[in-house]
């Protein structure tokens, strides 16, 4: 099993696990893992290919969420949230091993194929375009990838896995892989399932209003995995719903946990 770094906030409550996106870390989920430490355990994984995690030679969703289960290998099931990509994987783990969800939360994304990648590959181009031998600093690299990642936002989002390595610099993702594998992270592994039950726990499937992740006509694959879903579409929010709208996301999670 490639060693996966987890960081647990709280000490009592029942177990919440979270799965980050493509290019994301555990981190991303801090501010909302600790407003839910009152009454919950919290969970924040970086996957394989991410952060602080091993690398692998290529990404395999059915793999990756059985590296999941394995780690969360627990007495209790968990209640498991995931985000774009780490919600596809969270949906693949519930199929896969149901006795280990309780309820599951998909947050903007759907259990289908993408086709509108070139976002991504733009991004993965210029991470790997950036001169890390020249690198003097942040900031440096913030202005060299302005031209094709203009969005500060997702900027900053990207160069979070920029990380000093002795006296240079080098990316913590994997994007030799996760650039080459893109096709497979946009898609879903319904070869792969074919024959798994579908899932019967309770399902929230949160999507951000402005996005284009979770359209009606995604809603039949969805209620065919997960025949017990509940969509909720966030005013204002885009993909990243959950620090586009950190307040209401937390709000909808905590009541939909139960407190």
């Amino acid at each position: 099993m490639v060693l996966t770094y987890t960081r647990a906030i709280g000490d009592d409550g029942s177990l919440v696990v979270f799965l980050h996106g493509l290019f994301g870390q555990g981190r991303n989920w801090t501010e909302v893992g600790k407003s839910l430490a009152d009454r919950h355990r919290v969970l924040l994984l970086d996957l394989p290919q991410h952060g602080r995690s091993g690398w692998e030679d290529a990404f395999d969703y059915l793999r990756v969420a059985d590296q999941v289960a394995e780690l969360l290998d627990t007495t209790d099931p968990v209640a498991l949230v995931g985000h774009s990509l780490g919600g596809k994987v969270a949906m693949v783990m519930a199929l896969r091993h149901p006795e280990l969800i309780e309820r599951l939360c998909v947050v903007d994304v759907s259990p289908v194929a993408y086709d509108h990648l070139s976002q991504f590959e733009g991004y993965v181009a210029a991470m790997r375009g950036l001169d890390l031998e020249a690198l003097t600093s942040r900031a440096d690299a913030e202005t060299a990838i302005a031209p094709a990642v203009p969005d500060p936002t997702v900027r900053a989002f990207l160069l979070q896995n920029l990380r000093r390595d002795g006296e240079g610099w080098r990316w913590q993702a994997n994007l030799e892989v996760l650039g080459r594998d893109l096709p497979i992270i946009g898609g879903w592994p319904a070869e792969q399932l074919a024959g798994t039950a579908p899932y019967r726990g309770r399902v929230l499937w949160l999507a951000g209003a402005r996005s284009d992740y979770v359209k009606p006509e995604y809603a039949e694959a969805m209620d065919r995995w997960f025949p017990t879903n509940r969509l909720v579409r966030v005013k204002g929010a885009g993909h990243w719903v959950h620090s586009e709208r950190p307040e209401v996301f937390t709000e909808v999670l905590r009541r939909w946990l139960g407190g």
